[in-house]
């Protein structure tokens, strides 16, 4: 039996039945991918579900606020993916009438689409005979032939699209890409379920006990660790919150106003800190902080620091920073947020 057809009996047994599967909608397929990146199904599922309700064309998603798309993708993280489509869409609404590009290379024009999402969208919307490779096919493939050429590489990247074309043959694309994620997610797994393995015989990995080293990694940098103060002020039930708009993380979010520091503080010195930016920057003297808690938030390039401190406040600051606004209960709940700041508003 040859590679195709054994994967393909795999997942006509074990293939997950998903609400992005068997469709051929591409501004779906499209919200799939990109919510499904660095995101497990399992929490993406939701995500797509509600994001799909709540704007279900690519009309209504280039319609939308920025802020409104940031709402609902609020606790996905990587923001920058909901703030690319948002700009995609506008594209397709704009430069293509809302007609959805049909080609590879079509797709790659769009404003955060890169090879995988192209190709998904090829394959799964258009049929198109274009690979799929994530870290689970890396991974799949890697330890089945013994390559070990490392991944996430432009090398590797043209390495794996070759031979997976040739393996793909006359399948179906969309049939032959879902069987190999999910193959890559169920069975060959970081931990993999070699005795039930139907390459079990053929995979180099295995014979050459090698399952453990592949794929063959780039080593990351490691992260940038960061220090922030929160400021919370707060009278009856509204507080200050403050909008992100510079390039940097979280960029689009509310956050409580904020005080970088360039190294760690003690909750007395955070304190000290928040009452002379207070009266400095927003012209609140003599502003009583307390602390409030602290959290470590990691991110993929970076582990921010958090210290909150509190204050109840009897005037709103005479003076104000730009995207500063006072937000009751209720508004705040439609304002979207980091997960950071969302964890600690929950806890108050």
């Amino acid at each position: 039996m040859v590679f195709s057809e054994k994967l393909e009996h795999w997942y006509a047994e074990f293939g997950r039945s998903l609400p992005w599967r068997g469709i051929s909608d591409p501004y779906r397929i499209w919200v799939s991918e990109i919510i499904l990146q660095q995101t497990r199904i399992e929490q993406g599922w939701t995500y797509y579900e509600r994001f799909v309700e709540s704007l279900p064309t690519v009309e209504a998603l280039a319609a939308a606020s920025e802020e409104e798309v940031l709402a609902l993708w609020q606790g996905l993280g990587y923001y920058s993916r909901a703030r690319n489509m948002h700009t995609a869409a506008r594209q397709i609404v704009e430069q293509c009438g809302g007609h959805f590009p049909d080609s590879y290379e079509g797709l790659l024009s769009l404003k955060g689409v890169g090879r995988y999402t192209a190709a998904a969208v090829a394959s799964f919307a258009y049929r198109l005979p274009c690979p799929v490779i994530d870290g689970n096919v890396y991974r799949f493939i890697s330890r089945l032939y013994g390559i070990a050429t490392p991944i996430a590489t432009d090398r590797a990247y043209s390495e794996f699209d070759a031979l997976l074309r040739k393996l793909m043959g006359d399948c179906r694309p969309d049939v032959f890409n879902a069987a190999l994620m999910d193959f890559g997610s169920l069975q060959c797994k970081v931990v993999p379920q070699c005795e039930t393995c139907p390459f079990a015989v053929e995979c180099v990995a295995r014979r050459e006990a090698k399952v453990g080293l592949l794929p063959v990694k780039v080593e990351k940098r490691p992260p940038t660790d960061r220090w922030f103060i929160y400021l919370d002020m707060r009278r009856h039930d509204s507080l200050l919150l403050h909008q992100r708009t510079e390039k940097d993380i979280w960029r689009g979010l509310w956050e409580l106003p904020l005080l970088e520091c360039e190294g760690e503080c003690s909750p007395s010195e955070a304190e000290t800190k928040a009452a002379a930016f207070a009266a400095e920057v927003l012209g609140l003297q003599g502003t009583r902080f307390r602390f409030a808690g602290s959290f470590v938030h990691k991110l993929t390039h970076r582990t921010i620091h958090a210290t909150f401190v509190r204050a109840e406040i009897a005037k709103w600051p005479s003076k104000w920073l730009p995207n500063m606004k006072v937000a009751t209960a209720e508004e705040r709940g439609k304002m979207p947020v980091s997960r950071l700041i969302d964890r600690y508003l929950r806890g108050m």
